[in-house]
């Protein structure tokens, strides 16, 4: 391969790892940047997120909190409004609910009711969704909750890459993040090319094959995962990886799915969804939680809105059904699967004008 044209180095890793090393080089790197949480210090955190982070910067930078998830949010919120970049966690999705009082009425409203004068820097990290049979209270979807807060921005990283590259870019704003970790996806190992690979592949004079490395990339907006041509299949989370293995299998039938990975799911990369939905003509959005006022409604909306005039059948959504989360040995039936997803894809390509 000419050097021109060579491969940045990359590194293998799981999701799981992908977000420590992110947070291992944003404590190295700023001194006001914070971990807490409900066993983030010692244990590492119920994924083991945060192991080893705690031993390499020391306690006052990666500590335990009580069990009191209204407590980390209050703490987080006092320490930004102090100076400092706190990044809490709640151990599970479904024990943001004892904290969304402070989500709501504080963290995203200091800045606007300050007037601009106290930035709210704190990333909340989200072990979201389903998917690993847990029991009630921990399979939860919240976006559409936490998108509907002004304030508040929202993204959900599908893979290694991007939990690093998105977890970085997420903890440097001066904004709240609601940062939704897909838990099923925590051990999915995928190449990951760090700021430091990008750097030295950029400082050698060589390029990626195909374009700047997916971390020379800004981590902003939605990115299209799989290009097509017949249907656009916009998803986020963990629902990305089953969306593309779904392209695979329509493919068989000579059925070309783009896949869109929505990954900022606030604010919406509009203009990267209407240019795939303006291309395909179709779109089908895929997600766990309830169907009723889910984000896929906002998200079919927008699509309706830019592509009205091109659109050959309306918006389709596979989600989750408008009933609490099941518990584990129902989730399989509760979760979109690939059956579901080419079935909605079917309605949609036999779409006929009335």
């Amino acid at each position: 391969m000419p050097e021109a044209l060579a491969a940045p180095q990359t590194r293998t890793l799981s999701l799981q790892g992908a977000l420590n090393l992110a947070l291992d080089e944003l404590l190295a790197e700023d001194p006001k940047v914070l971990v807490l949480g409900e066993d983030v210090g010692t244990l590492g955190g119920v994924f083991r997120v945060t192991n080893g982070l705690a031993a390499a910067h020391g306690a006052q930078r990666v500590f335990d909190t009580p069990l009191a998830e209204s407590g980390i949010l209050g703490m987080s919120i006092g320490l930004a409004m102090a100076g400092f970049r706190p990044v809490p966690e709640v151990q599970f999705d479904g024990f943001a609910y004892p904290a969304m009082n402070q989500i709501v009425t504080q963290l995203g409203r200091m800045h606007y009711r300050s007037r601009g004068t106290l930035p709210m820097p704190v990333t909340l990290r989200v072990p979201s969704f389903g998917g690993i049979r847990a029991p009630e209270h921990h399979g939860e979807s919240l976006e559409a909750v936490f998108a509907h807060v002004p304030g508040l921005k929202v993204v959900s990283p599908a893979d290694p890459q991007q939990g690093y590259s998105l977890l970085k870019a997420a903890v440097r704003l001066n904004d709240p993040v609601m940062f939704m970790e897909p838990k099923s996806r925590y051990w999915q190992k995928g190449e990951v090319v760090t700021e430091a690979d990008a750097a030295a592949t950029a400082a050698n004079g060589t390029a990626h094959v195909g374009g700047a490395s997916p971390s020379a990339q800004k981590a902003t907006g939605a990115r299209i995962a799989r290009e097509g041509r017949h249907l656009t299949l916009v998803a986020w989370g963990a629902m990305v990886a089953r969306c593309l293995q779904v392209a695979e299998l329509a493919a068989e039938d000579g059925i070309d799915v783009e896949v869109v990975d929505l990954r900022w799911l606030k604010p919406i990369d509009t203009e990267t969804l209407a240019a795939s939905v303006a291309k395909t003509r179709r779109a089908v959005v895929v997600h766990e939680a309830p169907l009723t006022a889910g984000l896929g409604a906002e998200v079919a909306q927008l699509i309706t809105e830019r592509c009205f005039g091109t659109l050959k059948a309306p918006v389709e959504r596979v989600t989750g059904f408008d009933v609490p989360y099941p518990s584990g040995d129902l989730e399989d039936e509760y979760i979109p699967n690939i059956d579901r997803i080419l079935f909605g894809i079917q309605r949609v390509l036999e779409y006929k004008r009335g």
